[in-house]
């Protein structure tokens, strides 16, 4: 069954009327709510505050890197294990076709359900999610295999097993090491882009973000806590943090917006997954032209401008 949150509450009662409509066979109602409908997203999606938009990127029904796999690559085979640990299922390794593309998908699973959350640690990776993640670069790199993460994480974990396994140490070591991993890599954030969970599989030649999906170097709940110490200027906290791909590529943090449906990923799912690919096909065509030297050259020159000024 759909969710729907408070500023959804119109679209999901048209919604209603439309299925009653399509099961009733009335073609004149149908056609009506369905232009209904298109008002309604377009008056509601069309001005989203930062917090709303926050809360789409969290929007329990929106797909997450599972469901990209299954609707995007073919013949997908999973790799598991950091081979030092354990396999950690908050971090997904899959190498597989997409469009006739050898691919090296990573990313991070939330899971839905109580059961499947557990299990996936709430999307938010050990210290061994991000060793096998990259372990999956490294393996695509002496084959040739170009790589596409995706990104979606409140953070990594903070829990004491994972600081006494070397947390920090393993989200510096993928930082270090994709640097100069010399194959094409290209990173999206499709929900949630937590802090250093979301940098470790975020170096690429390319970052880009979903319309509804935000980036932080920390939760807006725990910036409201720390700033104000006040759980009820959350919104406040989302607004100053600058976090939605608006802000993010204005400042020059990413690359590209990737213009999911108006409507939200979580209503349509195949569309959404459509524009990915293209996306990652359009740019991964791009990369190909360059040289080794070239390519490395063009990431290192990318991300060292990441926060760069200058005073006349």
């Amino acid at each position: 069954m759909a969710t729907y949150l408070d500023f959804e509450s119109r679209i999901e009662t048209i919604q209603q009327d439309l299925e009653s409509a399509i099961a009733s066979r009335d073609e004149f109602a149908v056609k009506s709510f369905k232009a209904d409908l298109d008002k309604e997203v377009q008056k509601t999606f069309g001005s989203l505050n930062d917090y709303q938009k926050l809360r789409l990127a969290r929007h329990p029904d929106r797909p997450y890197s599972l469901d990209y796999v299954r609707l995007m690559m073919d013949n997908a085979y999973e790799i598991h294990g950091d081979r030092a640990f354990r396999d950690d299922p908050a971090m997904l390794c899959y190498i597989g076709w997409i469009d006739g593309e050898k691919t090296m998908l990573i990313g991070e699973q939330k899971g839905r359900g109580t059961k499947n959350k557990i299990k996936r640690n709430f999307g938010m990776p050990n210290p061994e999610g991000y060793r096998k993640a990259l372990r999956a670069v490294k393996l695509a790199e002496k084959f040739d295999i170009p790589v596409l993460m995706l990104i979606d994480t409140p953070g990594a974990y903070p829990g004491l097993g994972a600081e006494e396994r070397g947390q920090s140490e393993a989200i510096a070591r993928n930082l270090f090491e994709f640097t100069s991993t010399k194959i094409p890599m290209i990173s999206i954030v499709i929900g949630e882009g937590g802090s250093g969970g979301a940098l470790a599989i975020g170096v690429a030649d390319r970052l880009a973000m979903m319309r509804y999906s935000v980036f932080s170097v920390i939760s807006p709940e725990g910036c409201s806590a720390i700033l104000w110490n006040d759980p009820t200027k959350v919104e406040q906290a989302t607004k100053a943090l600058k976090i939605t791909p608006t802000d993010l590529l204005k400042h020059k943090l990413i690359d590209n917006i990737l213009d999911e449906p108006l409507i939200g990923a979580h209503r349509d799912r195949k569309s959404s997954a459509k524009i990915i690919k293209e996306y990652y096909l359009k740019t991964l065509k791009t990369l190909r032209k360059l040289s080794t030297d070239e390519l490395l050259e063009k990431r290192y020159t990318r991300l060292v401008s990441v926060g760069a000024f200058s005073e006349e």
